[in-house]
Formats: structure tokens, sequence, C-alpha cells
């Protein structure tokens, strides 16, 4: 078929030519040149100046038909096999040129330029606000970034004896980026500018999602242990948490330890849980011994997805966590310096072998209101622990070291906002700054009063060795001090945050520095800023 068409073109360029030259001649209307000069001389101008103009035109013409004859054996050229039936197939999105009838004789020929092979547009990058937080992200969502951090600053004032000097001090500076890569991965980075160490990287860690019921997340990270623990710092009711915290495993590094965990919500977070081994030994730290810290966790929201049930905002759980402590690194029990550092209640012992803790934890949120309570047992063997100096113990087994701690609290926001599980609350009306979502002028901001009854004590029991030449004696230690602490928080807009608390913390039994038992009063302010 193609080849016809090329024929019949063919045929059409050389009856063209010859009609040319027929009318050529019969315009010269005298072939053998008879006839006046002058006559002759006037015809055969105007005719060869038409001539050339109509040969020009033709010219044209012949190009764009030689331009349809290469573009017809390139279609050829590409077309595939023929189908059983006879038929061909040709690309329907083709653009053929015009045919010599539709190209006026003044237009120009233009050279057949293959089109361009189309190729896919770099998707761009937007970058915003978010109504809460900066982001920036590809166009499709599939990887986002969102920078994050905190600034909180204090001024702590005692009264007491022995208590410490007044005193600013910048409690946490911390920034960092969290985000996500595609639907099954995020990550997250922060560093504590403000550490007594220097910058010091707090969390770095990767979390792989399947589904909501089963992610496992690695790094360095918090150990889930408790609730107040895996609340964000921004977002805790008081100042400093409570009593209870001391137990917390990696207490003294920010309860952030390298480890992996599996952990997932089912059906919405009405039941959650977590299964986790770290190192247990703070920051980027090798493992003492050969034992991981393991944790597990597991948390109940029965009625978390009834909005109509007055029991939404229900939620219980417990934890247990398994580890050991290895004597010959002079690994000892927990500081027992309370969070607000007013005094030390109780000394530190060596310890060696089996460490267990148990968690149980309990919250109820309704509107404005904020139940939350815990309670927290740890125990701590000390098995071949001793001394090889001259006269010494030697190496002994030593009663376990065991303690208990307790937490209640209580909050109300006087300006009706809704009090979230773990979060800022929204606040309504800002003093200042740009509106939350869902809230809009200007006013007070949002007001919260809160209380807290917090508890802990230890027992080291002692021992007397009955050596025939150095009969020894390990004394007793049996201590336990509690809190109440009041509190206002005011919320300057979702992302300032001002909080003033006074505790009282009372010292029941001669401590192990020397001070008589008596109350000490503890004011703290704090402006914390977020973003």
């Amino acid at each position: 078929m193609k080849s016809q068409k090329t024929w019949s073109v063919f045929l059409a360029l050389v009856l063209l030519f010859a009609g040319t030259i027929q009318r050529a001649q019969g315009q010269n209307g005298n072939p053998s040149g008879e006839g006046t000069q002058a006559a002759s001389t006037t015809a055969s101008k105007a005719e060869v100046e038409e001539l050339r103009k109509e040969l020009a035109a033709q010219r044209r013409t012949i190009e764009r038909l030689q331009t349809l004859i290469e573009q017809l054996a390139e279609i050829k050229a590409r077309a595939p096999a023929p189908a059983a039936d006879g038929a061909h197939l040709v690309n329907a999105s083709l653009t053929l040129p015009a045919t010599a009838a539709e190209v006026a004789p003044e237009a120009p020929a233009e050279p057949y330029q293959k089109p361009p092979e189309k190729k896919e547009d770099a998707l761009p990058v937007t970058a915003g606000w978010n109504g809460e937080h900066f982001f920036i992200k590809s166009a499709d969502s599939a990887f986002q970034i969102q920078p994050y951090g905190y600034v909180q600053s204090d001024f702590r004032s005692y009264k007491g004896d022995g208590v410490p000097a007044d005193t600013f001090a910048v409690r946490r500076g911390r920034f960092g980026f969290q985000g996500n890569y595609g639907s099954h991965f995020q990550f997250g980075l922060l560093i504590d500018a403000a550490a007594t160490t220097g910058a010091t990287i707090r969390d770095i860690y990767l979390n792989a999602k399947y589904n909501d019921a089963f992610q496992i997340q690695a790094g360095q990270f918090k150990e889930p242990f408790a609730q107040e623990l895996v609340a964000g710092v921004t977002n805790i009711d008081f100042v400093e948490r409570g009593l209870q915290s001391l137990l917390y495993p990696s207490a003294a590094s920010a309860y952030r330890s390298p480890g992996v965990v599996i952990h997932g919500d089912i059906k919405g977070g009405v039941f959650q849980y977590w299964a986790g081994a770290f190192n247990g030994k703070g920051y980027a730290t090798n493992n003492t011994t050969s034992v991981p810290e393991s944790v597990g966790r597991i948390r109940f929201y029965p009625w978390r997805n009834n909005k109509d049930s007055v029991l939404q905002g229900l939620a219980f759980g417990g934890s247990i966590a398994y580890s050991q402590a290895h004597g010959l690194s002079n690994e000892v029990t927990p500081s027992m310096a309370l969070p607000d550092t007013a005094y030390t209640f109780l000394p530190q012992f060596q310890a060696n072998g089996n460490v267990w803790r148990y968690e149980g934890e309990f919250t109820y949120l309704k509107g404005p209101w904020g139940f939350r309570d815990e309670y927290v047992q740890a125990s701590f063997d000390r098995t071949g622990v001793g001394t090889l100096t001259l006269g010494g113990l030697g190496f002994g087994n030593l009663p376990t070291v065991r303690f208990k701690a307790w937490n209640s609290a209580a909050s109300y926001l006087l300006t009706g906002e809704k009090r979230p599980e773990n979060g800022t609350p929204r606040v309504k009306r800002a003093v200042f700054g740009p509106d939350t979502p869902g809230g809009g002028g200007r006013g007070l901001g949002a007001w919260e009063l809160a209380f807290r009854y917090s508890g802990i004590q230890g027992k080291e029991p002692g021992i007397f060795f009955n050596n025939v030449f150095t009969p020894q004696n390990v004394p007793t230690f049996s201590r336990h001090t509690d809190e109440f602490s009041f509190g206002v928080n005011w919320y300057l807009n979702y992302w300032v945050r001002f909080q003033s608390n006074v505790s009282v913390d009372r010292l029941k039994q001669p401590s192990t520095i020397g001070a008589t038992p008596q109350n000490y009063l503890v004011f703290e302010q704090r402006l914390q800023y977020r973003f």
C-alpha cells in the first residue's frame, strides 16, 4: 500500500512538470517566431516573468512532496508486521504535513524535523508551613523533612538548709529534623546543644513501618518504659518529671540508649505494644554484659474509638524491663538526686547481677481535665560484690537493693481547651503569633492549673559478716521522701509556654549528707519555645 502511494506521488510530479511545459508553449502563442519583433519581445518578457513565479511555486510543492515521501518511508520502516487479516498499525499521534493544495504559494517550505522525545519533568520541591511546623517535601509527598526543636530557659530558687544556690539555667536546647521517605520509613535526628558535656546526639533513628500494627525502629532513642517517659518533655504538666522517673531505664542519659524495638497500634490505638532490646548504658555506649536490656510494654485504650462514651479518654497499661549490672565495670544503683536537685536522699550502691523494673500506668482525659498515675518498682542484685583491700570484706553476696516510687497528677484548663494525651492544647485565643488551627483572634492565651503528689522509697538491707579475723557490718539504709507540687501553665500560643511551679520536698528521715529532716521549698519558672 505504501509503494502505491509513492508511485502515485511520482506520476503526479511527472504530469505536473509536463503540464507546465505545455502551458509555457501555449502562452508563447507563436512557437515558429513569426510576427513583429516589438510585439514578440513584449509578450515574451511578461510570460517569462509569470512562468518564473509558477516554477518557483512548483519547486516548493515538489520539495513538500519529497518531504511527504520521506515521512511515509519512515512510517513504513517503523510499522509492525501486518496482522493476519492484512491490516497495518500506524502511530495515530504522528502529525502529517499539509498537502500541496493546502500550502499557499508564498509560504516558505520548512525541512522536516523529528519531534523531540518527551521527557518527564523533574518533580518540584515545595516548602511551607502546615499550621504547626515548617516543612520541605516533594510534590508527591514521598519525601518530607521537618526541622523541629525547643529551648527551655529556667530560673530556680530554693529555701532550706543545704540547698543549691538560686540560678538561671538553659535546661534544654535541642534542634533536629524529622520526616519520612515514602509511606513506610520515618526518621529523626535530635541534638542537645545545652548538654553539660557539650552538644550531644539525643535521638537518631529510622522507623520502618509495614503498617500501623507492625513497625520496627532502630537507632538511639527513648526506651519505651512508661507513659511519662515516652511523652515529649515539652508536653509534660510540670517543669520536671515526678520522682518515679529516677527509676526509669537509662535515667542518667536522658532515658535514651542504642537499641531496636518492635511496636504497633492495633485498631486505631485501642491496643498498643512495644518490645525492644537496648544497651541500657547511655548514649552510644557499648554494653558491659552480653545480656541486652529488654523492655516490654502494653497499653489499652478500650473506648478510644467510641466518641459518645464517657470513658473514651481512659487508658491503662504496664511495663517490664530486665537487664544485668556489671560490678567490675563499677556499675551502681541509680542516682537518688531529686529531679529539681534540691537534695539527694539515698546513696548509690554497687550492683552486680539481675536488674528488674516493673511499671503500671493509668490515664483519664475528659475535656479540659487530665488525670495520670504511675507506679514503678526496681530491684538491683549485689551478687559477688566487695573489695580486694586488705582487711576488707572480700567478695560476697549482699542483699538486693529495692526501690518503689509513685506519681499522681491532675490538671485542668481554665480557658476550656481540651487536654490531649501527649501534646499541646489548641489555644483558642493566642496572646500573639500565628493562630492555631481551630483557634482565632487575640486573647489571654490558655491557662492551666496542675497538682501532683509524688514519692519514692529505697531500702538497702544491712548484713553482718561474722568472720573470725575480719568481722564486717554493712549498715542498713531505708529512706523515703515525697513531694507536693503546684503548677500554673500559661500557653501564650501553641508554641510558647510559661510554667511556674512551687514544690514542697519533704525529707522525713536523716539524709546521707547529714541534713536534718525538714521541708524544702523549690520555686521553678520556665519559658519554653518550640517549633
